[in-house]
């Protein structure tokens, strides 16, 4: 068995640690994957509702109105933007598309881009 005679200090505070974009945006992929598997529950009670009657639809309407569910509506647009984007680039990846460092590096940049500029234009369609 090796002994590990290192002193060095072990460096973890997390808010110095600068990953790479490609890091963060793999992080983020996950992410929004979690938080669309989570949010399924309360989307299919949503939809159920709203189809029921005028009444139901009216209601779902007017929920969602509300700043609280429309910030929560607007981050899982972002959450399902971002997972489509992040998705098609690795499954690019997956193909030997782009797995430069520097293409790599550009797409990262394009999918967080593009997921952002998504989200920005639902919300102001959601106004």
């Amino acid at each position: 068995m090796a002994l590990n005679n290192n002193n060095r200090p072990v460096f973890l505070d997390l808010t110095r640690i600068h990953l790479p974009v490609t890091a963060v945006l793999s992080i983020a992929h996950r992410l929004a994957g979690v938080l669309l598997f989570l949010f399924i529950p309360l989307s299919i009670y949503l939809l159920q509702r709203s189809l029921r009657d005028a009444q139901g639809f009216q209601s779902v309407v007017a929920t969602l109105g509300h700043p609280g569910w429309r910030a929560l509506l607007i981050m899982l647009i972002w959450a399902f933007a971002h997972h489509l984007f992040a998705g098609l680039r690795f499954l690019l990846l997956d193909i030997e598309v782009g797995v430069d460092r520097d293409r790599s590096r550009h797409s990262a940049w394009l999918v967080i881009i593009a997921g952002i500029a998504m989200t920005l234009f639902a919300s102001v369609c959601l106004v």
